[in-house]
């Protein structure tokens, strides 16, 4: 049977890297949050208006569709009605 050819596995680096001092940044005390709530605050009160806004479209298209297949039907009902006689 056809076997895949695996390829080789590659060698690892003999050295060992060092490892690298990280430093924190320092804390800064003077910078505010509140700009930050703000704009989250705002931008989920703008996905709630469109999801409001997109839900409200949906409705009414669904109604739309629902007005015209009662039309529909009334119309067939009454064309044929009008053939019998």
């Amino acid at each position: 049977m056809l076997r895949p050819k695996l390829p080789d596995v590659p060698s690892l680096p003999t050295t060992i890297p060092t490892p690298q001092q990280i430093q924190a940044p320092a804390p800064s005390a003077g910078r505010p949050v509140a700009p930050y709530v703000g704009i989250g605050a705002g931008a989920v009160a703008a996905v709630v208006v469109v999801g409001i806004v997109l839900t409200a479209l949906l409705a009414a298209v669904a109604i739309s569709a629902v007005s015209v297949a009662i039309a529909a039907v009334v119309l067939r009902s009454l064309v044929s009605n009008a053939h019998k006689r």
